[in-house]
């Protein structure tokens, strides 16, 4: 059965903003510990405290989360296993479909077919994402020395 993964999340409001920045310094503190869980307590709506043990791993993506809702961005959870499909992986690379189809055509991108459509695992787009970010970084750098070293007037 295939998962269905929509990547659209709503931008936190600054209520949400100020509980995810008061949440995430209280958990960091915690976080230094040896223990593989940790205990948390969770109230309901009658304000009766209720025990949750989680991953050690968990409360670290939480704060993670938290971190991410505090600076205002939004934030989606995907499984690193998870198949995108090529619509979905042009959204998360901010291309169009049709150049994201290129890349998958000419090598550049791995994919696999079920059926007919065209699917691209999730950790293969964050390895070309975060490679085609590397490589921009560098163009940067090396622009930049170019122009000091022309004496062009960027300082």
């Amino acid at each position: 059965m295939t998962q269905s993964h929509t990547f659209e999340a709503a931008l936190p409001v600054a209520r949400e903003v100020a509980a995810a920045t008061h949440g995430q310094r209280a958990l960091a503190a915690f976080l230094s510990t040896q223990f593989e869980t940790q205990r948390i307590q969770i109230f309901d709506e009658k304000n009766e405290a209720h025990t949750v043990e989680l991953p050690t791993s968990a409360l670290r993506l939480l704060v993670d989360i938290l971190s991410e809702l505090a600076d205002g961005n939004a934030v989606k959870v995907v499984p690193i296993h998870a198949e995108l499909t090529t619509q979905e992986a042009a959204d998360l690379l901010n291309v169009s479909r049709p150049h994201l189809v290129k890349l998958l055509e000419t090598g550049d991108l791995p994919f696999h077919k079920t059926g007919k459509h065209r699917r691209v695992r999730f950790s293969d787009l964050m390895a070309y994402k975060t490679a085609h970010e590397q490589a921009s970084a560098a163009a940067m750098e090396e622009l930049a020395a170019q122009a000091q070293a022309l004496q062009m007037g960027y300082e």
